[in-house]
């Protein structure tokens, strides 16, 4: 290529850019418009929301918590999104919840394998949209779960690619507060999202009471699994019920499912309350029936007090089991058992508790443990230390269910609904 004939293709170059940017100009196809509020001005209202805002403003859609130990880490987890995205809602930033609920949709919408409604319990972090968070195969566009490469084979984890209820409860939540104050068009399509989520719930109902757990394994060799969950429980009622609420005036019989659905979830939450020792159980073994009493968590009763709370007899008591049987230094454990370490995710549920039950000492002295482990970007890691037991393993595996000190995003949400005061279930307490 000559000197001259190069300089006149670079000139030509230039001509069509610039006519490719004026069209993208003129038909509003060119660089998105800045999402407002920033992150920056989020952060004046709670650091911790800021942070979130920022990761969705540099990923476009899913977020991940960033182990810096571990450079393949990219899964983004459905609950930790949703609980984002609830989040962000109540901090006035709805266009960064959008994305995230927009994510939600399209993953729903393209799944490999299924199109009943359910989501994986994590994602590729990033625009599913985009060339690395989807594939195409035979024409067909389906979203991309998170794996890795190993011995030339595609790896992918059990309980990644599972569904769980409690997560597909909180997509609910998500799908329902971004909806609020949506576009029209936005907002049925959210909605759409949360019924078809909440309808595959429904399919989970227990003859027992309550919505068992979800499935686990690989695609169409997924089982049905079987205990039932507190804590999911819990969030189905808030989930159900917000649902409810939303559909109430558009489609009133639809409404009355979901509020019976709810009155379902909240019996057997209810059943799961142990009045001698003041707390809630984590739900039922296998069968279905008999009560699992082995590991008691913190967020069965952390959360009871949040969906349910003057409807208890006395809110205080679960807190008061969990100040006996949980405490550990200015935090809490994730379980009454070892006390070998604090769960922040647990403890900064445990601050919203008393900012609603107006306890402004206990709200200040957690308050105060929770700014020693919170980052200068404004994220809390999942733990003090590395290594915190639960009392579980991984379902689907034998591998122990630990925290680390590792950034968070599910932490992180729950400190931003400390910092702004908010329950994100919605119930006001007097």
């Amino acid at each position: 290529m000559t000197g001259k004939t190069g300089t006149a293709r670079a000139f030509a170059a230039l001509i069509v850019a610039a006519l490719l940017c004026l069209t993208a100009a003129l038909t509003g196809c060119g660089k998105p418009a800045g999402i407002s509020p920033t992150a920056a001005e989020i952060k004046e209202r709670s650091a911790a929301a800021g942070f979130l805002a920022k990761k969705i403003e540099e990923s476009g859609g899913f977020i991940a918590g960033d182990d810096k130990r571990d450079h393949a880490s990219g899964s983004a987890y459905l609950y930790d999104n949703a609980l984002a995205a609830v989040v962000l809602v109540s901090a006035g930033a709805r266009e960064h919840a959008e994305k995230i609920a927009n994510a939600i949709i399209f993953a729903q919408e393209h799944d490999r394998t299924f199109s009943d409604g359910r989501l994986r319990n994590a994602y590729v972090a990033g625009d599913p949209k985009s060339d690395s968070g989807r594939s195409i195969t035979a024409g067909r566009v389906t979203v991309r779960l998170p794996g890795f490469w190993k011995d030339g084979r595609w790896q992918e984890d059990s309980y990644t690619v599972s569904t769980s209820t409690g997560n597909m409860a909180w997509t609910v939540l998500a799908l329902c507060a971004a909806a609020e104050n949506a576009s029209a068009v936005k907002q049925a399509e959210y909605l759409a999202g949360a019924i078809k989520a909440a309808d595959f719930v429904l399919t989970l109902e227990s003859e027992n009471g309550g919505f068992t757990a979800g499935y686990e394994g690989w695609d169409e060799a997924q089982t049905k699994v079987t205990y039932i969950s507190t804590e999911h429980n819990i969030d189905l009622y808030a989930a159900f019920s917000a649902l409810s609420k939303a559909l109430s005036e558009s489609d009133p019989a639809k409404a009355d499912i979901y509020s019976e659905a709810a009155d379902n979830a909240k019996r057997f939450v209810m059943s799961m309350y142990d009045d001698t020792l003041g707390c809630f159980y984590t739900g039922t073994l296998d069968d279905g029936i008999t009560i699992s009493d082995g590991v008691i968590p913190l967020d069965t009763n952390s959360l009871a007090v949040l969906a349910f709370g003057n409807e208890l007899a006395d809110p205080r008591r679960p807190l008061a089991f969990a100040e006996e049987r949980m405490a550990v230094g200015g935090g809490f454990d994730f379980s009454a058992g070892d006390l070998d370490g604090i769960w922040n995710e647990g403890t900064a549920q445990m601050a919203v508790c008393y900012r609603m039950l107006k306890n402004d000492d206990k709200y200040g002295a957690v308050m105060a443990y929770l700014k020693t482990q919170t980052a200068k970007d404004g994220s809390l890691p999942a733990a003090d230390r590395d290594g915190v037991s639960t009392g579980f393993v991984i379902a689907g595996s034998d591998i122990l269910w630990e925290y680390n000190n590792v950034q968070s995003i599910s932490a992180t949400g729950w400190l931003a609904l400390a910092q702004l005061g908010i329950n994100p279930f919605g119930l006001s307490f007097e």
